[in-house]
């Protein structure tokens, strides 16, 4: 048989196509299947560079900031007003008087004291001090104790408002304002920018610090400290006083069922506490008794510049944390860290704050 050496040549040919069809198929793939790795490794790196919250970013803001206990057929709603930062090492004194008849510095007097406190609490100076107020819904009446700052610090307060409404109240819905003394801190609330903030409401304060907050002739005999305290008293108070809604209170009996003012001075000439009680249970709002918690608990002498009689209010400190380590009733502040609704302990010889157990369930009053 002999060979055809046309179809032998045609075969080779066929063949070496094939060849070259192949090799091209197989650089073709190399080229894609490293495309494809280049493009997944650029974006696994890009992954890897984005932070991992990238699709939720950071709030930055606390949210609105109430807390409620109930108390007896009371319900108690602690409103915050904001924070601030405390300048402990300018305004914490011991009650002793020097030479020329001023209150010491703490520091000058127990000198790293107040520094050693903080740190047992984790803190350093100066610490964040709350600006606390509390809404008592008395069934008949809603009464607003303490107010706040309004707009007399600046942005880091005058958030009592927005509170209110987001515990489910209404400014226009509180009937009176109790205030625990004329501090800028406690009645600016009442009337941010002059205006009156709570319209339906009568604001009431003991006479003695009405008195005395209100006198010109008090305001120019006061410290440099306290002077700017009776132009933003008298500031906020106007719109009230000029509509006949300021009702200054004596002591001696209740200012409405279950809530009764009592003396308290020492930080303020009239500063005054509230015993709000209800079916034998009883909280008492104390205002000013206590301002660097973590300090003063553990050091009761401690006590602040703005105190108009630091050794009366060392004493009533004194007073009122025994009686309320003794007794055991609810303590409202101003300003120990929020919601400051809690307890007085007393462990080792020493007084401490015993902050209200979180509940989230239903506010049940009996």
């Amino acid at each position: 048989m002999g060979i055809d050496i046309n179809s032998s040549s045609t075969a080779r040919t066929a063949a070496r196509k094939n060849r070259r069809s192949v090799d091209l198929f197989d650089v073709l793939i190399s080229l894609v299947l490293a495309l494809a790795v280049s493009i997944l490794l650029a974006f696994a790196f890009e992954l890897a560079a984005e932070p991992a919250n990238a699709a939720a970013p950071k709030a930055g803001t606390q949210p609105p900031a109430f807390y409620r206990i109930a108390l007896g057929q009371f319900e108690i709603t602690a409103l915050t007003d904001g924070t601030h930062p405390f300048p402990v090492h300018t305004v914490l004194t011991k009650s002793e008087l020097s030479a020329d008849g001023k209150v010491v510095p703490l520091d000058e007097a127990s000198p790293g004291e107040a520094d050693a406190l903080l740190a047992e609490r984790k803190l350093v100076a100066p610490v964040e001090g709350s600006i606390n107020a509390f809404l008592v819904n008395a069934g008949s009446k809603l009464i607003l104790i303490d107010s706040g700052a309004g707009t007399l610090y600046g942005e880091c307060c005058g958030h009592l408002i927005d509170n209110l409404k987001a515990a489910g109240y209404q400014p226009e819905q509180v009937d009176e304002i109790y205030l625990t003394h004329l501090h800028a801190d406690h009645v600016g609330g009442i009337a941010p920018n002059g205006k009156m903030a709570f319209p339906n409401a009568v604001v009431r304060v003991s006479k003695t610090d009405a008195d005395y907050w209100l006198s010109d002739a008090n305001e120019v005999a006061a410290p440099a400290l306290l002077k700017s305290m009776f132009e933003r008293d008298k500031a906020s108070l106007k719109p009230y006083i000029d509509a006949g809604k300021f009702k200054p209170f004596d002591y001696g009996a209740a200012l409405v069922p279950g809530i009764t003012p009592l003396p308290g001075p020492g930080h303020t000439p009239g500063h005054s506490f509230f015993a709000v009680e209800s079916n034998g249970e009883k909280l008492l709002l104390w205002g000013d008794v206590v301002h660097v918690a973590p300090v003063q608990f553990p050091d009761p002498h401690v006590t602040v510049a703005y105190d108009s009689d630091a050794k009366e209010a060392e004493s009533e400190r004194v007073a009122i944390f025994s009686d309320a380590a003794r007794n055991a009733y609810w303590i409202g502040a101003a300003h120990i860290s929020f919601p400051a609704l809690g307890h007085v302990g007393a462990h080792d010889g020493r007084f401490e704050w015993i902050p209200a157990n979180y509940e989230a369930g239903p506010v049940k009053t009996k």
